[in-house]
């Protein structure tokens, strides 16, 4: 089956009932009203606080932006890119591609003009649908761009070579085209995060996307009654594969553009959700704002609230503790996966796995997993190797770049490129990235485990550890520290409270500055190389 089949169930069995709802909490000037108030309060902004749609209104979205795609030759096999901000048309617009038989080919909202094209030129795109916030991006690259002929704009104030898809999508047909879809035909296209370079292109079946939908369900048990907060940016796999779980409950998911605590958790309170997937950072936040009184418990509805699960990154145990110290009631998990493999889920902790906090679980619903050394024999317990996985939600390929693939995929596996090791009870715990190994001495630094060690400091609130060059040791661990604000720390405190690590696992270098992190939350490990590796180091503020 295709994926566009669970939408038309839900159209069929729950037509009026809410689907997806956008909260645009920045669009709301005064917080003394309640969502739901201020909605009814006529406003003259273009931009309205919350939207919500049904599964019917969503399907006939789909329907009709499908068949506006055929009405400009869209056939199956081509390509869409989507260049859009989380918003409520952004799934409608999805499925609309994929039951064209098109590929839906979500894009970055932080490219540059530069990785626009290049992404697009990638994947062989031939028709771009973009918002506002990506007019000046595309008009730099417009006159270059080789393959892409028709441009849809979503949005007022149109540029002069786009459509509007707002007015030609209302005049096209609301059936669904009878265009016949397969379990291997090709469903999309996503980019990796390109913490290695440019991004590579992803290409999924539709067999891979139902099998998100299986695996995320089997995980976390989504019912009709649940509602999902969904927070990450939906062109990555691991927002968009979480809803999966909403998609096959036929639950509703709501979409929040922001990430304050006070608005996550004002979106909990008001739209009763269930089940939220958070990056570290905003755990971080919320629980300092709390911790300083910013927030307070009793002003939110928060009963309802049974899962907060986390993926994309390593999750320091310290925070868990810390969340459930505040939040004791409540189900934990975590997930693993790459976009190579349709997204979080491969691995899985499971909620009943809480004592094991600090691993990321076992093999997920539909996975299998192995850790093997460099000849691709597995290990044994308690050593480190290299995570590797197979299951149906793996990649076709890298699209148009066979050797990547080749280096990638073996015999049906899937190499990660994470290092990671079990342990007694076949638990499996990610040590760090290979590349990301650092080598001093002739030994093995993890930087995740220095990272965890780290953000156990009272005014730490977040840490990065790469490898810098040593003319002895050929290379040194530094540690990029960014404090908590108000937070005031030394070199010679942050080296004090690091005795308690083995010798060659201590930073031989501190820098107090930010720690960039990417949408999904992933720290930008290449930036931080460029910025301090490349000769360019700049002069680090030593107290904060």
């Amino acid at each position: 089956m295709a994926i566009t089949d669970f939408l038309e169930r839900n159209a069929k069995l729950y037509p009026a009932e809410v689907s997806l709802v956008e909260i645009n909490p920045a669009s709301q000037p005064d917080h003394a009203v309640t969502w739901r108030e201020y909605n009814l309060i006529e406003s003259s902004s273009a931009e309205k606080y919350r939207s919500e749609m049904t599964w019917k209104e969503f399907d006939t979205k789909a329907n009709r932006f499908a068949n506006l795609l055929l009405t400009r030759g869209i056939k199956k096999g081509d390509k869409v890119a989507i260049l859009l901000m989380n918003c409520l048309e952004w799934l409608p617009i999805y499925f609309g591609i994929l039951k064209t038989g098109a590929l839906a080919v979500p894009m970055n909202y932080r490219y540059t003009a530069d990785e626009i094209k290049y992404c697009l030129e990638l994947a062989d795109v031939n028709t771009l649908i973009f918002g506002p916030e990506f007019i000046g991006r595309v008009e730099q690259v417009f006159d270059h761009l080789h393959g892409v002929k028709t441009f849809f704009y979503v949005g007022n104030n149109k540029p002069t070579f786009a459509d509007s898809y707002d007015k030609l999508v209302s005049f096209c047909s609301s059936i669904a085209p009878a265009i016949e879809l397969k379990d291997n035909d090709d469903a999309a296209i996503y980019f990796s995060s390109g913490t290695t370079g440019f991004p590579k292109a992803i290409l999924h079946s539709h067999k891979a996307l139902v099998s998100s939908c299986l695996t995320e369900q089997n995980h976390h048990s989504q019912t009709h009654n649940d509602v999902f907060l969904c927070i990450p940016p939906l062109y990555h796999t691991g927002a968009k594969m979480h809803w999966f779980g909403s998609l096959l409950s036929a639950s509703k998911a709501v979409i929040l553009r922001g990430v304050k605590p006070e608005w996550i958790m004002q979106a909990v309170s008001e739209e009763k959700a269930t089940i939220v997937w958070l990056l570290v950072p905003w755990v971080q936040d919320i629980l300092d704002a709390l911790e300083r009184g910013d927030m307070r418990l009793k002003d939110y509805r928060l009963d309802q609230w049974r899962l907060m699960h986390i993926g994309a990154q390593p999750v320091p145990p310290s925070l868990i503790r810390r969340w459930k110290a505040v939040f004791p009631g409540q189900q934990y998990d975590t997930n693993y996966g790459l976009s190579e493999s349709i997204g979080p889920g491969c691995v899985h902790l499971g909620v009943e796995n809480i004592s094991k906090v600090g691993a990321i679980g076992k093999a997920g619903y539909l996975w299998e997993t192995d850790i093997v050394n460099e000849n691709g024999e597995a290990v044994a317990k308690g050593e480190v190797g290299e995570l590797i996985i197979k299951g149906t939600g793996v990649m076709k390929c890298y699209y148009n770049n066979p050797e990547a693939t080749a280096a990638i995929l073996k015999d049906g596996w899937l190499y990660t490129g994470d290092m990671a090791k079990l342990d007694e009870d076949g638990f499996i715990y990610l040590v760090d990235r290979k590349k990301d190994v650092i080598i001093t001495g002739g030994e093995n630094l993890y930087p995740v485990q220095i990272e965890d060690f780290l953000r156990a400091h009272k005014d730490i609130k977040d840490v990065a550890v790469i490898g810098m060059p040593d003319d002895r040791l050929g290379e040194i661990a530094a540690a990029i520290i960014e404090l908590k604000d108000g937070a005031v720390c030394t070199e010679e405190e942050i080296q004090e409270f690091c005795i308690d690590l083995p010798r060659y696992k201590r930073p031989r270098k501190i820098i107090f500055s930010s720690v960039p992190r990417n949408p999904t939350g992933k720290i930008e490990k290449p930036k931080l190389r460029e910025i301090y590796c490349s000769g360019r180091l700049v002069e680090a503020q030593t107290t904060k």
